[in-house]
């Protein structure tokens, strides 16, 4: 008996790298944008490399994920152990371990359970700073000039706060507008207070005295822009008193802790910032009526003493009796006085021009010219003496000078032999990641040609298969369809062979098959399935 043949299939062949990059394009084809929950498990910081490595987990599955170094850098929300979130990201394959993974590219908590836990251990981190201690509030002013108000310009809080200032105290407000929740929302509000902090004093828009940042209620999710650690920071850091009026009164969010002052209501923060102008009033004309009552006693406490005084002083005749005899007396003294200085100042002139001769002023004006010499010599030898030593000292600048000219030429001589060298070692890695990037694009040029020749029908051909086709060109895949005469061509691996079709052949090889041990061979057609 012939032995059996071995079975023929069209089924193409592939390398497991081929078969892993398949599967790997169509995972990430598929799943290109995923949102999952689950509780995050094994996570230990970031990699040496900056990556972070861990797994999302529910009751009864667990997927591995992955977030890059670079969009870990810029993620709001950071990863934790043991705490349940939403990552949405892509899904891949890892050829290296033929396991499936998350690309996480954002990150949120789950639920408000999660959000409560970041919120005490943020609340935590933050108080060790010091950033809630009671000794780094400030004290709010009392009547401030101008307010500053960091809310939504089209909610009903600032016409809240504006309504409510206007009822107690009128006071200029300045209003930065920003959004108060979602995305953006804290880098808006902490910008607005380091804007306000920004400004000068005197300047064209007027420094704040008070800053109001405010918000209406609303969910833990709605209130968490206030909860962020930039927001936190901004307010603690605030040098303007800032009162904090966010949610209604049984909401809380961190910035109630490092703002100076929290209101529990937008509107409790207003009656905070200012008095009321009617009780001000009343009690200034309380103020201004005990002060007239007290300059009154006052006035008359004085003019009773004044009256006491004048009593128990002397007659105005007896206080000037003695100074009027002394005058009397100088008055009489005063012309033998005169007369005595005038004789006295005389003697004294006359002694003067006695020695003022001929012969001692020629000797008082030689005696002033000899100095006058002499002093012009020193002035002289001075002056030499000291351009001698500006000399020296410019002489020795000048070889400082040049000194450091040499040594600076040479310090730059040897910066740019470093940079040339630098720029050398740069151009052969350079050189060398140009090479490596050809040689792997060459390899994956190969390898996709590679599998373009296997999946390709002419190999199929050249292990002898042949591929039939109509006058059209068109591929026969049974004999059913073919036509007793029909003009076929038949394309095998060397080139293609144009043929008559016999109808009657197929039936007699049927008819013949019992009766021939060799009938099979000629009549046998292999069914070759669809190539395409």
């Amino acid at each position: 008996m012939p032995k059996a043949a071995a079975p023929l299939t069209n089924s193409p062949e592939f390398t497991v790298s081929e078969l892993s990059s398949a599967l790997k394009r169509t995972v990430e084809d598929t799943y290109g944008n995923v949102r999952v929950r689950g509780e995050i498990s094994g996570f230990r910081g970031p990699h040496s490399s900056g990556h972070c490595y861990f797994s999302l987990k529910d009751e009864s599955a667990k997927i591995e994920a992955v977030i890059w170094k670079g969009v870990h850098g810029r993620m709001r929300f950071k990863p934790q152990e043991g705490l349940e979130v939403i990552a949405t990201g892509k899904l891949t394959t890892y050829p290296g371990s033929s396991k499936y993974q998350i690309v996480i590219e954002a990150i949120e908590p789950a639920g408000v359970g999660a959000l409560m836990a970041l919120m005490e251990e943020r609340k935590r981190k933050l108080g060790a700073e010091g950033l809630f201690d009671e000794a780094r509030k400030q004290l709010l002013p009392w009547l401030p000039e101008v307010i500053g108000v960091v809310t939504s310009p089209t909610g009903a809080v600032i016409r809240d706060i504006l309504h409510r200032l206007e009822d107690r105290f009128p006071r200029r407000v300045l209003v930065w507008p920003v959004k108060v929740q979602g995305e953006g929302s804290a880098e808006q509000v902490a910008a607005a207070i380091h804007g306000f902090n920004a400004l000068p004093v005197g300047g064209a828009i007027p420094r704040p005295d008070l800053l109001i940042v405010a918000r209406g209620g609303g969910s833990l999710e709605d209130l968490w822009s206030f909860n962020e650690e930039i927001v936190v920071r901004a307010a603690a850091e605030s040098m303007i008193p800032l009162i904090s009026a966010v949610g209604h009164e049984t909401d809380i969010t961190l910035i109630d802790f490092a703002a100076d002052k929290r209101a529990p209501t937008p509107t409790a923060a207003a009656e905070m910032a200012v008095p009321v102008r009617a009780e001000l009033m009343v009690e200034i004309s309380g103020f201004e009526r005990r002060m007239m009552l007290c300059w009154q006693r006052g006035q008359e406490s004085r003019r009773n003493e004044l009256r006491a005084a004048a009593r128990a002083l002397p007659d105005l005749s007896e206080l000037l009796a003695i100074p009027r005899q002394r005058l009397d007396g100088a008055t009489a003294s005063l012309p033998r006085a005169l007369k005595a200085n005038t004789h006295a100042h005389h003697r004294r002139f006359a002694q003067a021009s006695a020695g003022l001769t001929l012969r001692v002023l020629r000797a008082q004006i030689a005696h002033a010219t000899q100095r006058l010499t002499v002093s012009g010599e020193r002035l002289s030898l001075s002056a030499r003496a000291l351009l001698r030593q500006r000399r020296d000292r410019f002489t020795g600048l000048e070889a400082r000078l040049k000194a450091s000219k040499l040594a600076n030429a040479q310090a730059q001589r040897n910066a740019i032999t470093r940079d040339r060298e630098r720029a050398l070692r740069l151009t052969e890695r350079a050189r060398r990641a140009l090479t490596t990037l050809v040689q792997r694009q060459q390899a994956r040029v190969q390898a996709s040609s590679q599998l373009l020749g296997a999946l390709s029908y002419r190999s199929v051909l050249a292990r002898g298969f042949a591929l039939v086709r109509d006058e059209q060109g068109a591929a026969l895949h049974t004999a059913a369809n073919i036509g007793a005469g029909a003009r076929l061509s038949i394309e095998f691996a060397d080139g293609r062979v144009g043929v008559t079709a016999d109808g009657d052949r197929p039936a007699a090889a049927r008819e013949a098959k019992p009766a021939s041990p060799a009938a099979p061979k000629k009549a046998t057609k292999i069914d070759q399935g669809s190539l395409f």
